[in-house]
């Protein structure tokens, strides 16, 4: 029987795919690489995982030193083991995906990188390693957490109106949602709580302004309500049309 040292080890890797939404716009943040493999071209931020270091430790780590942020909403998403990925040698990434408000922070480039960048998603130029296939996945796991997990809410600004709340949606989700049945299905889930307090200074209009429902926090029972109103009748047919 082998033991345990005789077997090779490969190297892990923890990429981030940080989101952000700004002027009704879903970006994604990319880093030019200013080394080889792929020097001037862009991967998403990333690191090696470290003999002390946790995955959190990791993700921390990669948004202080390469982004000059911490503490956004993190959660792991997929991990990604083709043999051939990194040019390089042997190498597992672990990926999460983040959502930020890229007003609230300010990015910066490490010494590794020779540019950081919010792309847009729709408009994603090729990326290095297999760091397309991870863009996509991430994509796709958030269009599908959104319809039953309030994790837009930390894309946008502590108080919002339900006009932001629906374009936040659509920008996601890629498709028209109709207002009416939008706005229903959002009050009935309890995920937003009404401040009583409205935004002066629009021609016309004072919409009222809104907060995420800090009680919610245990995943059961965000699951719970998420079932009552069925959000994810929203994408239901007759509620949406496809943009084009």
């Amino acid at each position: 029987m082998k033991t345990f040292h005789s077997y090779k080890n490969p190297a892990l890797a923890i990429d981030l795919v940080v989101f952000g939404y700004n002027a009704r716009e879903l970006s994604v943040l990319l880093l030019k690489r200013n080394e080889e493999p792929f020097k001037g071209g862009w991967t998403l931020p990333g690191a090696f995982l470290q003999m002390d270091e946790r995955f959190s430790d990791t993700c921390s780590r990669i948004l202080r030193t390469k982004l000059g942020m911490d503490k956004l909403y993190l959660e792991q998403l997929y991990s990604f083991d083709e043999p051939g990925r990194d040019p390089r040698g042997r190498a597992i990434s672990v990926a999460y995906y983040a959502l930020v408000n890229p007003r609230k922070l300010e990015t910066v480039a490490s010494t590794m990188a020779g540019d950081v960048e919010w792309v847009d998603c729709r408009k994603m130029p090729q990326l290095g390693f297999d760091h397309k296939q991870i863009f996509k996945t991430a994509l796709q796991r958030l269009r599908s957490k959104i319809l039953y997990f309030p994790v837009g809410f930390e894309l946008l600004d502590e108080q919002f109106t339900m006009t932001e709340l629906h374009e936040l949606y659509e920008c996601i989700l890629d498709t028209s949602l109709d207002r009416r049945n939008f706005r229903r299905k959002i009050l009935d889930s309890e995920y937003i709580l009404p401040t009583g307090i409205r935004r002066e200074g629009l021609q016309n209009r004072a919409p009222e302004l809104y907060v995420f429902n800090k009680k919610l926090k245990r995943p059961t029972d965000l699951g719970s309500v998420a079932r009552r109103a069925n959000i994810s009748d929203l994408t239901a047919k007759g509620y949406v049309s496809k943009k084009p």
